[in-house]
């Protein structure tokens, strides 16, 4: 199926997922255009990690259609490999080899899983480094970084791959507050560069500044979207209203 950059680059469409009898999601749609900045937000157990974990197959659905770039994510033919090449994910924990250095992380899947020349991804891995702010760190292993130092390392590993979606699932929940600012300062310039992003966030203020559009889910279905200052400053259903008293 051929995509346009007029269509969504994530359509997502009344979407349900079930873990046993617990429904997690209750037929969520939002749509995601090429370069937009996405925030979802909610109370814990609200859905938020499980629906973004659904857009590059690592949860499957029961009911709807989830497309990337035109094509359907949950379509048994679909290769996942080719799915994750296009849609980076970053966690909340790094998930990086502790044996292995800052460099040698970030180039591991471009050699290993696209058989890519690894002078070429050396190369693009340094550059990386650099836009990640942690030149000098290239031989450094996980167990000597900060955590907002590996968190950054797992960023420039995910965008070795030359994804055209980064999916950010609440990636500053685990760090102090003093490396919180530099993992967003991080995902700030990777936005204003034009990278299509969809974060799982509680950092309002950040949401605030650098999203398009927010969408506030609650029990498995969104409740209010909009833009920032519309959505801050002027939510209307109560449940956004009252979950926003408690954390602004």
């Amino acid at each position: 199926m051929s995509w346009t950059k007029d269509q969504p680059i994530v359509s997502i469409k009344n979407v349900h997922k079930s873990f046993g009898s617990l429904e997690v999601l209750k037929g969520v749609s939002l749509d995601v255009m090429k370069g937009e900045v996405i925030c979802i937000i909610g109370p814990s157990g609200s859905g938020k990690s499980t629906l973004i974990r659904c857009i590059n197959a690592l949860n499957d659905i029961q009911d709807g259609s989830i497309t990337v770039e035109g094509q359907e994510v949950h379509d048994p033919n679909l290769d996942q490999l080719e799915l994750r090449k296009k849609v980076g994910m970053v966690f909340q924990q790094y998930n990086l080899f502790p044996h292995k250095t800052a460099l040698q992380n970030i180039m591991m899947a471009p050699v290993l899983v696209l058989k890519q020349d690894k002078a070429e991804v050396e190369a693009r891995a340094r550059v990386l480094i650099k836009k990640v702010r942690l030149e000098g760190k290239e031989d450094s292993y996980p167990g000597e970084l900060s955590g907002g130092q590996q968190q950054r390392v797992a960023i420039a590993r995910s965008l070795a791959m030359n994804p055209d979606v980064m999916l950010f699932d609440e990636v500053t929940a685990a760090l102090d507050p003093e490396t919180v600012k530099e993992v967003l300062v991080t995902i700030k310039e990777l936005a204003a560069e034009g990278m299509t992003c969809v974060l799982v966030t509680h950092e309002m203020g950040f949401a605030r500044e650098v999203a398009d559009h927010i969408y506030f889910t609650d029990r498995g279905v969104i409740v209010e979207h909009g833009p920032p200052a519309t959505f801050f400053d002027d939510a209307k259903d109560p449940r956004t209203v009252e979950f926003l008293g408690q954390i602004l």
